[in-house]
Order: C-alpha cells, then sequence, then structure tokens
C-alpha cells in the first residue's frame, strides 16, 4: 500500500486538473469514500458532484502543506491553499484534516475543518 496524500489529491482533482475528473478520483478516493465539511457529511457520489462545481470555477491554486501525518490507516494533515476563481476573486485559507485510507491507500474518509486567512 503506497499511501495518498490530500496536497496531491487537491492538485489533481482542482488545482491543475489535466486528466477525467473520475479517472483523478479514482485515484485517491475508495468507493465507500466519505467526507465531512462545516459539518455535514457527503458520500462519493456528492463528494463528486461538489468537486464537479467547484473545479469550474477554479482557474489556478496552489496547496502548501504545513504539518503531515500518517499512522496506520490514519491520516492527519494540515495545509494552506491559494486559489483564484473564474470571476477573477481569490481566496487563502488553512484547512486541517483527519481521516482514514481504505486498505489499499486510498481515502476512506475525511474530516476538514479551516478558517479564512488574508490574502
Amino acid at each position: 500500500m503506497t499511501p495518498v496524500r490530500i496536497s496531491d489529491a487537491l492538485r489533481a482533482v482542482a488545482f491543475e486538473p489535466t486528466r477525467d475528473l473520475n479517472e483523478a478520483l479514482d485515484e485517491f478516493y475508495a468507493p465507500d469514500y466519505t467526507h465531512r465539511s462545516d459539518g455535514k457529511t457527503v458520500d462519493r457520489v456528492e463528494f463528486a458532484e461538489m468537486v464537479t462545481q467547484v473545479r469550474a470555477q477554479i482557474v489556478s491554486g496552489t496547496v502548501t502543506v504545513l504539518d503531515e501525518l500518517r499512522e496506520g490507516l490514519h491520516y492527519a494533515e494540515r495545509h494552506v491553499f491559494e486559489i483564484t476563481m473564474a470571476d477573477g476573486s481569490t481566496a487563502k485559507r488553512e484547512i486541517a484534516i483527519f481521516g482514514s485510507y481504505a486498505e489499499d491507500g486510498r481515502f476512506r474518509h475525511l474530516s476538514e475543518t479551516g478558517f479564512d486567512l488574508p490574502v
């Protein structure tokens, strides 16, 4: 098992999308993947729908990993992302993620929380 990293997933899925979204999702997220953000949990189908909407709005983005830890099937990471949207607006956020891996090294579940930073 070679575990995936959320920074690589963000680049492939949203910030530097160079291939089909379903292929990118398959590389990083297990079929039974769940995602929790802002108190709401979605399954992989709902997550893919959300990513499709976000991907269409993001022109470019970067991610800087601040901390990352893997222990068995457990994962924790903290990063800062900066994005530019199609309308020209920008955003910068710090995100903390806690989650778990499936046996094959893809994400099974991620919970995230974050806050805006000055641009």
